[in-house]
């Protein structure tokens, strides 16, 4: 036989030539073999290992390189590939070198995938059993046992049939385990191994349960007395498997304690069939429980058996953990309470421990083994405990509940409740850990148990006020702590602090998910008895973050991160505070106002230039941007509609900050270069250069609209005005509204602290106003945009009539808004008491802003005045009431204001009477014309009224005021008697006019008067009006302006007579009076302040005392009139005996005492001062105590600042009293002796 042939020359003749080929590459180079000869080796005796293992070496290399050919050669006769292979697995009986045997294997195996057929494999498998059935020793199984393996590593399918169809081949592998040759054991378990190995699992699936319970004790007696580490490897290998079958976990968990008879009856035979029977053998397993196995493993020195044993101990517990759990709630000792919740938590990491539902067999011991653990001293096991909690509740799939009812979730937030209560800041950071993992959403029971997440939001809350107050020094420290461990006070405090601020997040995102769905809001299920428990609801859960997070976590974290910002920290507490705005937005316009008022603009602002500068912790600016986003969207759509934001603009605004702030990650100082520079080509119309200036203006405003000043007002200014006019000279796309809102309010804010606007700039925002079609939707209802439009003549020409417009628009609407329904009812029971007080009512701070603009810009008067001639009756309304504020009020005005006043008037009252002719006057064609008369009259009455004593106008009757005179008083006399409006104003400017011009410049304007037929023919309707028409007095508003009418129409007349008699002028026309209708009035009308001031010398009357008690029982608001203690103040000058210190004068003081000083009017406190004056000089029947005394002095001294408040008091007291709808001039109750 040479070195390129197999071929035995000895036999070789006497072969078929058909049995012989080259086999090998296709080149024609191979191996000539003769598969006869081969055969004849492998079955020969005689012939030597050395040539047989050339043979199969040769024979492995042709069905390596030429797969196929040996078959199509071994395919002319079944009967010799039969042959071919039973020679190899004789080989076992003639061979008894090892490598010979094991080439033999090789090529057995290889040749049976060769052939690929069922019937080459049944006959193997048959061969095998028939082997280990005829051996006569069991030492004898070895080479069999190495076959089957080879077998099974290369053909897996065999596995099957194997463990199905040769049972008893499965029964010869476990004798083998009972032989003592560690060989043996370890090819029978190496054959196991392959066994349960099989992908798939489906032949251990199949093992008979009596083989397979054999097994399980078997090895456990093996890997117990195993001396080879192949046999301590094999074992440990099918342990493994085995331990990851359920069955199998049971069998080796549960093996008697006692001891286990291996009970083997094996019958050998002999080839002289000779039966031999071997006694039973019996072994104690004591030493064989398999947790002393396992235990001996770990303590081995070998690493992977170390590894193996612990993958097999979390396996078995996996399987089988509930005799742990059973533990848990049945021991007090610390040590196995620790070993048990540590064996616990390696078994979580299984997700066998969740799908076969072991958390939840185990989590009610568990509960109540943590309620026990937690009244113990040991720290460590109490940390492990929460930490098995927590990882529970982390891992367990959402579809399967823990806590399906109400009182197994109320169990365990009480035992999360204790450990985040626990005096060590470690155990009750692990308990806040538990109750971030408690907090998801389907761990919540049905009804969803709301006053227990209360209640853990509250206990983690109220450990905040343990955590040290850090120092800057131990801040900058910080790296250093960390180092050191987490022992340490500061370390520990940050690490609750954090994990404090992921539980509070997840609570949000809880009641987040529970606002969502509709039945977890309602908590449908909650109990009938609990419907109306308020403190268990979602409502009540929601106001509980809103309070924690407002009053202990936002001064907490800006504490804690005052000198050294903590990026996670601040990442979650941003998180937290947006997440508010979704909880309760009814709530979240004044929740945002505090915000953004205490200065987080500037705060979440710099913590982004800070920490996220240069893409750093993205997360944190995410967070950041999500808070500035939130709180600037709910500062613009849930602001007063007076800020002009419409809904278009919120949408900009939004998209804006959307796109723009997270690439805002710089310092506050870089801002006005950002502002300032030169921006490239805008390809979005949110993106881009131009877009984050558009962004920055924006922020400005509404932080700035807060009171948080992020940069200096000059810098601000300078730079928004350079963008606006960057924008203009680009001339690419036109400013967004938005935008130019925030610009125009940043401009108006920081005015007052910038240089003045001319050429250039001011052109810029005059065009940048222009461009915009509708002017109110640029409108801020600010007082600095008032006087930013008005500083400018160039502004205030164009757009002042416009904001002072839109203002007062502004203003009625915050009026009408303010007015409840209670109010309304009010105003409708007490009309004439309102009337009386009218003129005492404190101007509104938004009248008292236009009244300072005027003060500061005098040419606002001229476009009130146009505005009470052309606009609306509501508009002229409110611009009158403004004029009339101010010119009653006025402390520091020019001499010749009023004077200033009357040629406009004129002219206006000329056009009026123009407007009118040949119509009566209010009932015209021109229905503005006949609106704005009234108000006109009435500004005429209060500019006559606002004429200081030393104006020269009172001194002569001519020019002015004489035509002013006789364009009213012909109007008056053209008026429809029923036209109160117009003649109330007319009536009352005619008597002053005559009351307060000196006796003898007053003899033309009294001719003119009594010349007047028109004029006198109205006195006459009206005074014959009230004489046949009169009834019991009337608190209606038509019987108020009736009688004020008839107050003027008397006052008048008894003007005229006095000075009809002082220049003896002719009377063209004789009026009618009815003395006894005008005494009945008087008498009965005690209520109407305004006829009983009618009489001049009342106070000279012998029935002034009874007229006194029934104004003192006429209720508190007619009590503390202007009129009425001016009355009192007359009484005592002229007859003391008519006034008592006690009740009258005291009850004055009491009802003084119950309003208090501060809220009159400046009228009424200086006709207060007055009275006090009075009583300290006067001499009283019945003098007043030492005490009445002292109260009088303490009311004088609270009236020293309030009754010269600025702009109110005038610096000489006014000539004429205004008593409701009447203007009574002072010096016809000038008493005069004699």
């Amino acid at each position: 036989m040479s070195r390129g042939e197999i071929v035995y020359d000895k036999i070789h003749f006497r072969h078929d030539p058909k049995w012989s080929s080259r086999l090998g590459p296709a080149d024609g180079d191979g191996l000539l073999v003769c598969v006869a000869c081969v055969i004849e080796m492998i079955e020969s005796e005689e012939v030597a290992s050395v040539r047989k293992s050339f043979a199969l070496s040769g024979i492995s290399g042709v069905l390596k390189c030429s797969p196929g050919a040996l078959r199509e050669l071994l395919r002319q006769d079944h009967g010799v590939s039969m042959r071919f292979i039973t020679s190899l697995l004789g080989m076992h009986h003639t061979v008894e070198d090892p490598a010979t045997l094991e080439k033999g294997h090789q090529v057995l195996v290889k040749l049976l995938l060769e052939l690929q057929s069922e019937v080459s494999f049944r006959f193997v498998l048959d061969e095998i059993h028939k082997q280990l059935s005829d051996q006569l020793s069991v030492k004898g199984f070895l080479p069999t046992f190495n076959l089957l393996g080879t077998l099974l590593e290369a053909v897996p399918s065999v596995a099957h049939s194997l463990v199905t169809q040769y049972v008893p081949l499965l029964e010869h592998l476990c004798s083998a385990l009972l032989y003592p040759d560690d060989a043996l054991k370890a090819s029978s378990l190496h054959v196991w191994l392959k066994l349960y190995g099989t992908a798939g699992g489906s032949a251990a699936q199949s093992v008979p349960i009596a083989i397979r319970d054999r097994v399980c004790i078997l090895l456990l007696q093996t890997l117990a007395n195993a001396g080879s580490p192949q046999l301590v490897n094999n074992c440990v290998g099918l342990l493994w498997l085995l331990v990851q079958l359920r069955e199998t976990v049971s069998v080796l968990m549960n093996s008697p304690d006692n001891q286990v008879m291996c009970n083997e009856n094996q019958i050998i035979h002999t080839n002289n069939s000779q039966i031999l029977s071997q006694n039973q053998e019996q072994q104690s397993l004591d030493h064989c429980l398999l947790p002393l196995i396992l235990k001996q493993l770990l303590l081995s020195g070998d690493e992977m058996l170390q590894v193996t044993s612990a993958k097999c101990i979390a396996s078995v517990l996996v399987h089988s953990p509930k005799f742990l759990f059973d533990r848990l709630a049945s021991t007090n000792n610390e040590v196995l309470l620790w070993s048990a919740y540590s064996c616990l938590v390696l078994l979580t990491e299984d997700p066998l421990f969740f799908t076969q539902c072991h958390s939840v067999y185990g989590i009610e011991s568990l509960v109540r083994s943590l309620e026990e653990t937690l009244r113990l001293s040991n720290l460590e096991v109490q940390k492990q405990g929460l930490l098995l909690l927590t990882q529970i509740l982390e891992r367990q799939p959402p579809n399967v509940r823990l806590f399906p009812s109400g009182p197994g979730f109320v169990a365990v937030s009480e035992a999360v409740i204790a450990g985040v209560s626990s005096s060590c800041m470690l155990v009750a950071t692990q308990g806040a850990s538990a109750a971030s993992a408690l907090f998801r959403l389907d761990h919540q029971s049905r009804p969803v148990q709301y006053r227990e997440l209360e209640k853990l939001v509250e206990a983690i809350t109220n450990r905040f006020s343990e955590l040290p107050l850090l120092s800057p020094s131990h801040l900058r420290s910080n790296r250093s702590l960390k180092r050191s461990g987490p022992n340490c006070q500061a370390s520990r405090s940050e690490g609750f602090l954090l994990q404090a601020l992921v539980c509070f997040q997840a609570a949000c995102r809880l009641a987040e998910e529970c606002a969502s769905e509709p039945v977890l809001k309602e908590n449908t299920f909650t109990a009938p008895s609990k419907q109306s428990h308020a403190q268990d609801s979602l409502e009540s859960l929601c106001y509980c973050l809103l309070h924690c997070c407002d009053s202990i976590w936002i001064p907490t974290i800006i504490r804690m991160c005052e000198h050294a910002p903590s990026a996670q920290i601040l990442q979650y507490f941003y998180f937290i505070l947006s997440s508010q705005f979704t909880l309760l937005p009814s709530l979240m316009p004044v929740f945002a106002n505090k915000l953004a008022s205490s200065g987080f603009y500037r705060l979440a602002l710099e913590n982004k230039g800070i920490l996220c500068a240069g893409n750093r912790n993205p997360k944190l600016n995410a967070s950041c941007c999500g808070f500035l986003q939130k709180l600037s969207m709910c500062l613009l759509s849930k602001s007063d509609p007076a800020s002009g934001f419409y809904k278009y603009d919120v949408e900009e605004v939004e998209n804006l900050l959307l796109y723009n702030l997270p690439s805002l990650c710089c310092r506050l100082s870089d801002w006005p270069s950002l502002l300032c520079e030169a921006p490239g080509l805008q390809l979005c119309e949110y993106k881009g250069q131009r877009a984050t200036q558009y962004c920055l203006v924006i922020v400005l405003h509404l932080a700035l609209q807060q009171g948080d000043r992020l940069l200096p007002d000059q810098i601000v200014f300078s730079s928004v005005l350079w963008m606006l006019c960057s924008v203009q000279e680009q001339g690419s796309c036109a400013l967004p509204r938005s935008v130019l809102r925030s610009a125009l309010y940043l401009l108006a804010m920081t005015q007052d602290k910038s240089r003045n606007l001319n050429g250039a700039p001011l052109n810029c925002i005059s065009k940048a106003l222009s461009s915009c079609q509708s002017f109110s939707s640029l409108y801020i209802h600010h007082p600095a945009f008032l006087h930013f439009i008005c500083r400018y003549p160039e502004l205030a020409e164009k757009f002042g009539p416009l904001v002072l417009e839109l203002w007062l628009t502004k203003q009625a609407q915050h009026t009408d808004e303010g007015q409840t329904m209670a109010d309304i009812q009010e105003k409708g029971e007490k009309i004439k008491s309102h009337a009386d007080e009218r003129q005492d009512k404190v101007p509104d701070t938004e009248t008292m802003e236009l009244v300072t603009l005027i003060e500061k810009y005098p040419a606002v008067i001229v476009t009130l005045l146009d505005m009470i001639c052309t606009r609306e009756a509501p508009l002229a309304e409110r611009a009158l009431g403004v004029l009339e504020v101010f010119l009653r009020g006025q402390s520091d005005y020019e001499v010749d204001l009023c004077a200033q006043l009357g040629p406009a008037l004129l002219q206006a009252l000329q056009r009026l009477s123009v407007e009118n002719v040949g119509h009566g006057l209010g009932q015209g064609r021109n229905e503005q014309a006949g609106n704005s008369l009234p108000l006109v009259l009435r500004l005429l009455c209060v500019t006559q009224a606002s004429d200081p004593p030393s104006s020269s106008s009172y001194s002569k009757m001519d020019g002015v005021h004489f035509k002013l005179l006789y364009h009213v008083s012909n109007i008056a006399g053209r008026l429809k008697p029923t036209n109160k409006e117009s003649l109330l104003p007319a009536l009352s400017y005619l008597y002053c006019c005559l009351s307060m011009s000196p006796a003898y410049c007053t003899d033309r304007a009294v001719s003119m008067l009594l010349s007047n037929s028109g004029l006198m023919n109205q006195l006459q309707t009206v005074l014959s009006s009230s004489s046949s028409t009169y009834t019991a007095p009337s608190l209606s508003p038509s019987a108020c302006s009736f009688s004020a009418l008839l107050c003027y129409i008397h006052l008048l007349l008894s003007s005229l007579i006095t000075l009809q008699r002082v220049h003896s002028a002719q009377v063209h026309k004789s009026i009618s009076w009815s003395l006894d209708t005008a005494v009945q009035r008087l008498l009965l009308q005690k209520r109407n302040t305004d006829d009983l001031l009618l009489a001049k010398y009342v106070v000279c009357q012998p029935w002034s005392r009874f007229l006194l008690y029934f104004l003192l029982s006429s209720g508190e608001s007619c009590l503390l009139h202007p009129a009425i203690l001016r009355l009192i103040t007359l009484l005592l000058q002229h007859s003391s005996t008519v006034v008592l210190w006690e009740p009258d004068l005291l009850q004055v003081m009491e009802a003084v005492e119950r309003r208090g000083v501060k809220e009159f009017s400046q009228e009424a406190a200086q006709a207060l001062r007055l009275l006090l004056t009075q009583i300290q000089n006067s001499v009283l029947q019945t003098p007043p105590t030492e005490e009445h005394k002292q109260r009088a002095r303490t009311m004088m001294e609270a009236l020293g600042p309030h009754a010269t408040s600025k702009s109110c008091t005038p610096c000489q007291p006014s000539k004429i009293l205004r008593v409701g709808d009447v203007s009574i001039c002072l010096s016809d109750f000038t008493l005069k002796a004699g």
